[in-house]
């Protein structure tokens, strides 16, 4: 039973008390009318059945080594487009047919805000182009209007924020007339939230006298937003079958990538995702596995280092296979997957949350206090008809900005060395030398590919200075 969302104190107060849950009322009498209403708007939102369950339940203990060593390699097609049944030239054609008939529409994960790299506005606004200081959501903006130009259709993106960086968000795409794209075309929607709780009591945490202590439900949220949000009856509407996932903070993420999208239509697969070769066994990132059947991941925390070493028959690592969080998935999955409650777990995380305490004080922990909860849409790979795994170079696909320069990985300065080196391999691939220590940046508006370069820079043999492509 959830609360009616112009609940009254009383109404309030037994369906707390319930759950043993009345102290996020205890500071009613001290609140104006719109203090009330927000807080009574909260409550409304949160389903303290599932969270009594969640506080009460434990996570189903897994034996990883015991998974891990019944574990392979997942069915994929390697970085060479060897491994599957049909050619790379039949994907390509396969993804380019889906994309020319608009059938494939993308969404971005957006709800990270800039804290770990210095910068106090949501992450998709950090400027990352080498040379053009083109902030993240204009990279994946540019790329969608380039694929849409080269395929004659416009390209549907679902932008998914977080609470914290929704408002700005919207503001920031208005403000830049949509970045070039049709505002009819783009779609910003927020993810969901869920409660923090005490990690010893199970009590929701407050915030505030008037809010509670919330957090974004994780990227598995993704699935429930964009079906609350009418996001994927709008894909529905448009005839789009396919969505093409990334995340806002790696600039290299191909959107709408013809070859991994012909891969997936090819594999008659529900979910598809791309990985990179893990560069050495305990490397921290999901490993993509077939167990019991089913794709599924192990996170690199659970592996255990002798299954992390695992070699094959020709030496190389068994678990190979590390996630980037780029997947294509069918529209129709993810509406099956929205009907169902559980499609999804959550999963725990011992956070630090500032709280008020009984006083009314406000509280900074020190250590760790709180459990957050939430989902990672990678845990819908076994649900999948089909999945699929596409091998994808580093190089090409990678490049994640989490970190402030002078960190030891994924900070702006690598990731623009990557998108430099990129153009670099592109225009040479083209025929087109760059000169030693010359900085280029290509905007895909300009050339998609080193075909659309040749023929656009015709007669070029040798790139002297710093240039931007545009």
């Amino acid at each position: 039973m959830s609360l009616p969302p112009n609940a009254d104190l009383p109404t309030l107060r037994n369906h707390l008390a319930q759950y043993s849950q009345s102290h996020l009322v205890q500071f009613w009498e001290q609140l104006s009318a719109q203090e009330q209403d927000r807080l009574r708007k909260q409550l409304a939102e949160i389903d303290f059945e599932q969270l009594a369950q969640l506080v009460a339940g434990k996570d189903d203990e897994v034996d990883f080594a015991a998974l891990a060593a019944r574990s392979t390699p997942p069915p994929s097609v390697d970085a060479r487009g060897e491994g599957a049944d049909w050619t790379v030239e039949q994907a390509l054609a396969k993804g380019r047919e889906a994309l020319s008939q608009g059938q494939v529409a993308a969404v971005i994960v957006a709800g990270g805000q800039g804290t770990r790299l210095g910068f106090d506005k949501p992450k998709g606004m950090f400027p990352i182009g080498p040379l053009s200081e083109r902030t993240l959501f204009q990279i994946f903006a540019d790329r969608l209007l380039a694929i849409g130009d080269a395929f004659g259709v416009s390209i549907p993106l679902y932008l998914m924020t977080s609470p914290a960086t929704h408002d700005e968000t919207v503001a920031y795409w208005e403000e830049n007339q949509w970045l070039g794209m049709s505002p009819d075309d783009v779609r910003v929607f927020c993810q969901g939230t869920m409660p923090a709780v005490d990690a010893r009591s199970g009590r929701v945490l407050l915030a505030d006298k008037d809010q509670i202590a919330l957090s974004p439900d994780g990227h598995g949220g993704t699935v429930a937003a964009l079906k609350k949000s009418g996001c994927l009856a709008d894909a529905q509407r448009r005839g789009v079958r396919y969505l093409s996932y990334g995340q806002v903070d790696n600039p290299l993420v191909y959107l709408c990538d013809p070859g991994l999208i012909g891969h997936h239509i090819a594999a008659d697969s529900e979910m598809t995702t791309q990985v990179v070769r893990k560069r050495y066994p305990t490397e921290k990132v999901g490993n993509v596995v077939l167990a019991d059947g089913k794709v599924q991941i192990i996170e690199y925390s659970d592996l255990p280092e002798e299954a992390a070493h695992q070699k094959d028959d020709d030496g190389q690592l068994k678990l190979w296979a590390g996630s980037i969080a780029v997947h294509v998935c069918d529209v129709d999955f993810f509406q099956r997957m929205s009907d169902q409650a559980d499609a999804l777990p959550f999963h725990r995380a011992n956070k630090k949350v500032p709280y008020i305490d009984e006083h009314g004080d406000q509280v900074s922990p020190e250590q760790p206090n709180a459990i957050k909860f939430e989902r990672f849409i990678f845990d819908l790979l076994p649900a999948a008809k089909n999945a699929f795994v596409v091998e994808g170079l580093p190089e090409d696909v990678f490049a994640p900005v989490k970190n402030a320069d002078g960190a030891p990985a994924d900070t702006p300065e690598l990731a623009r060395q990557a998108m430099v080196e990129q153009a670099r391999r592109q225009l040479e691939e083209a025929g087109i030398e760059v000169a030693e220590g010359v900085q280029v940046e290509i905007n895909p508006r300009f050339a998609l590919d080193a075909e659309a370069l040749r023929s656009k820079l015709a007669g070029t043999k040798r790139i002297e200075r710093d240039t931007y492509f545009q």
